[in-house]
């Protein structure tokens, strides 16, 4: 087993820690804020993940699991990947693209895949898996969102991670692909009404979630729209609130029952394959740390076990290139009861 350390003890840090300590590592979390309800096995450390401590919270781990915001996430990667060996499963959401550390990574015979939740993350792997059976794709949506199960009469949303990433996610230029051509649209245009399996109409508009596939993906068409209740956009448009009462808006309640969609539909022009993944969390685990979560923890196994060996800095892509790893990710999704289902359509 190997000794793997989660940096961020957030709701999908913490539910990495744990569904890696199942199975048997020695896990170390630390977090600023006091992590209570752990294993005790769990070494649980409370401080500010800071440069100038980083090496020595980390040293002697096989495995480091960047759960930290965006914001904090990308200042760790360099002294990361620096150190000689070190295997790191990324989850850091930021707007640099690790990919400037790959040399860095080679150097040190070091190795970083990013991007390792659902979209991006699973939804990547899917595209280039989707890319190496088709060839060249015409077209490649994506839609996804986490949601409460009901809507309400405030802002129908509770963050399932960081809200400061959330509000970057809102603000952030969507880069895109149209007509073959990479350009950058405005987050929260195209907006348009999309029917979620159960749940009914509910509203899409365009993020920035497409990044790797932008230089990975052959397609004419690279969308990626994140998805709300109606209403929740607007509410945010009108400006009337500022980022700290957004944060306490957006507080997660665990009580509350929540849902996570993600859909996935590619055309090559002949035919049409659609994937739709759904989850309504389970045991107590919000459905968005969980299929965030399970995706995190099992490339920090294939990082553990030697089944991601390659060094430098790798998108999440890379897993849809190795059928083999794509279905074990899928396979330990589906049993811990993660709905998957795929269809296609000539």
């Amino acid at each position: 087993m190997a000794r793997i350390c989660v940096l961020g003890g957030g709701l999908v840090g913490r539910f990495v820690a744990c569904v890696l300590h199942d199975r048997k590592h020695t896990v170390r979390v630390i977090d600023s804020d006091p992590l209570s309800g752990m294993p005790t096995e769990i070494e649980v450390i409370q401080a500010y993940v800071e440069l100038k401590s980083l090496l020595k919270m980390v040293d002697g781990f096989d495995v480091v699991v960047n759960c930290l915001p965006g914001r904090i996430g990308h200042t760790t990667r360099s002294t990361l990947l620096s150190i000689d060996g070190m295997s790191v499963a990324d989850l850091a959401f930021t707007a640099e693209d690790p990919r400037e550390y790959d040399e860095l990574a080679k150097e040190h015979g070091s190795r970083l895949i990013y991007d390792v939740g659902i979209a991006p993350g699973l939804s990547n792997a899917l595209l280039m898996d989707a890319q190496c059976r088709m060839g060249t794709l015409s077209s490649a949506k994506i839609w996804v969102g986490g949601n409460p199960q009901k809507p309400d009469e405030e802002w129908s949303y509770m963050a399932p991670f960081s809200p400061s990433d959330v509000i970057e996610e809102y603000t952030r230029p969507a880069r895109i692909r149209r007509n073959g051509q990479n350009v950058t649209e405005a987050a929260l245009s195209e907006r348009h009404t999309v029917s979620v399996p159960g749940y009914g109409q509910m509203e899409a508009f365009l993020t920035d979630g497409v990044r790797s596939l932008l230089d990975t993906i052959d397609s004419e068409e690279l969308l990626e729209y994140t998805v709300r209740w109606p209403g929740h956009i607007d509410r945010y448009l009108s400006g009337d609130d500022s980022e700290e009462e957004l944060i306490e808006a957006w507080k997660f309640d665990s009580n509350r029952p929540e849902f996570t969609w993600l859909a996935i539909e590619v055309n090559d022009g002949d035919k049409m394959q659609r994937w739709n993944v759904l989850d309504e969390g389970l045991d107590g685990w919000s459905s968005m740390a969980r299929t965030t979560g399970l995706v995190t923890a099992e490339v920090a196994e294939m990082l553990a076990d030697g089944s991601i060996s390659e060094c430098g800095v790798m998108p999440p892509e890379w897993l849809g290139q190795e059928p083999e790893l794509l279905q074990r990710l899928l396979g330990a999704m589906q049993r811990e009861g993660v709905q998957i289902h795929s269809s296609s359509l000539e």
